[in-house]
């Protein structure tokens, strides 16, 4: 098992994610996001979870379900003594709108809203046209450019996930048609909730996990 996202920038990476993993087996969940960063209360270490099989961001991750996974992670870094400063630990869902990582992540939320932000305009030119373009004598020949269409210039694209098509490619449904995306033009992206819906059709996320509310508990040494 591997955590989809880690940034443990001054901690010995490894040797945390040694201790984490086998919690997160022990309570058959995975790991979406764990971070050590710092805020107004001093360090945070902070695990993000998921049910393997939800189809929903935070579907069944509980309040208590994050409680028993506090305490024995905190257990074991307590024991293993490999964080020096004094900090906090939570854990939690990563929210109904989730950021996405995977491939697998792109298929598995198909169907949901989705804000995509490439690294670059869509049908801008790639880096690479102007030096493949060269000439013999020194010349770049100007690159043909790309046929117009509703997205070009557009660098954040947002609509419905249609998962990947067998070539891995991302498919985004639009108001202005269908577009499929190669992800490694993918900057970052990031699921989106329709609370507006959500209001009108009774008012709360299908998520049963609450959001990013923190349900870690303190610890210092």
């Amino acid at each position: 098992m591997s955590i989809a996202f880690v940034k443990l920038s001054g901690l010995p990476s490894e040797r945390v994610l040694a201790l984490v993993e086998p919690v997160l087996r022990a309570h058959r969940v995975e790991g979406v996001e764990l971070v050590w960063r710092s805020d107004r209360h001093g360090w945070l270490l902070e695990l993000t979870i998921e049910r393997p099989d939800a189809k929903i961001p935070g579907e069944g991750i509980t309040v208590d379900l994050c409680s028993e996974i506090s305490r024995d992670l905190s257990a074991a870094l307590d024991v293993s003594d490999l964080i020096g400063p004094r900090y906090r630990l939570e854990v939690g869902s990563p929210g109904v709108e989730r950021a996405l990582y995977r491939p697998e992540d792109y298929q598995r939320f198909q169907g949901q809203g989705v804000r995509i932000k490439l690294k670059r305009p869509y049908g801008a030119p790639e880096e690479t046209d102007a030096a493949d373009a060269t000439e013999g004598d020194g010349a770049a020949a100007t690159p043909e450019p790309a046929p117009k269409t509703p997205w070009t210039g557009q660098r954040v694209l947002r609509g419905t996930l249609g998962g990947l098509d067998e070539s891995g490619r991302v498919i985004l449904e639009t108001d202005q048609g269908t577009l499929s995306l190669d992800l490694g033009s993918v900057d970052n992206a990031r699921l989106v909730f329709d609370w507006q819906a959500a209001v009108r059709g009774g008012g709360r996320p299908r998520s049963t996990g609450g959001g990013r509310k923190p349900r870690g508990v303190k610890r210092s040494k």
